[in-house]
């Protein structure tokens, strides 16, 4: 019987090693997933190349695991927020990495290696220093910069609800890179705020099949002051 629902955080995350390669979804906080970026910082793990939008947003989830001095390298499009001191503070010291990425170009590299793609061409970068060092082509009178694939060991996720084969349905903007780092990595780990019973999700509403997901974890969701939820 397959069954991918893990009991924990830590339990989804205990194989991760220093040096591993982890998208994280996510845009600014919307679609973060923030328990397991806690369980990523519980393991230890070190010299990290970490992929995602943003750079960290205040104090908690990956701002926390910069924080923590765990992380190499950075690849994303928006490192510097009003509020991304601690990624500020690695990078001007020297201590962190950064690879700059162009938004779409970021979601297409990614996309491409799930997709199987060697590669591709993309007038976006052409003429600045993104395209340094990189094959440039003029195809119908355009410039165009050729972007590699970019994959993953793991991909950290956030979804609205999961099966016990990993299919997943996601809320509204919290989708974001989820479907295409799903695609990417070697091994998916998913949080859900519901498990559905095999079979009762619409197929026709499945954004992630479950063959692109190794682990589900349930989280319940945090409570507000107001007596509501927190929903991202």
């Amino acid at each position: 019987m397959i069954d991918k629902i893990v009991a924990t955080p830590a339990e989804a995350l205990a194989d991760i090693r220093d040096g591993a390669t982890v998208m994280i979804g996510g845009f600014g906080t919307a679609g973060q997933p923030n328990e397991l970026i806690d369980a990523l910082i519980e393991t230890g793990a070190k010299d990290l190349v970490i992929v995602n939008n943003n750079a960290g947003n205040g104090d908690t989830g990956l701002a926390a695991l910069l924080a923590k001095k765990r992380v190499r390298k950075i690849i994303c499009s928006f490192p510097r927020q009003a509020d991304s001191h601690h990624f500020d503070a690695l990078y001007r010291a020297g201590e962190i990495e950064l690879e700059l990425v162009p938004q779409g170009n970021l979601a297409e590299r990614i996309r491409a290696a799930g997709a199987g793609i060697g590669g591709f061409f993309t007038p976006t970068g052409y003429g600045t220093e993104l395209a340094k060092g990189k094959e440039t082509r003029e195809i119908n009178g355009k410039m165009y910069v050729l972007e590699s694939p970019i994959h993953a060991d793991f991909a950290l996720i956030k979804a609205e609800k999961g099966d016990r084969w990993g299919n997943l349905t996601y809320r509204m903007t919290a989708r974001n890179f989820g479907p295409i780092m799903a695609m990417a990595a070697k091994t998916t780990i998913a949080t859900v705020h519901e498990i559905a019973e095999l079979g009762s999700i619409d197929p026709e509403t499945v954004v992630t099949p479950g063959l692109f997901v190794q682990r589900v974890v349930k989280i319940d969701r945090v409570a507000t002051s107001a007596g509501g939820f927190k929903r991202a």
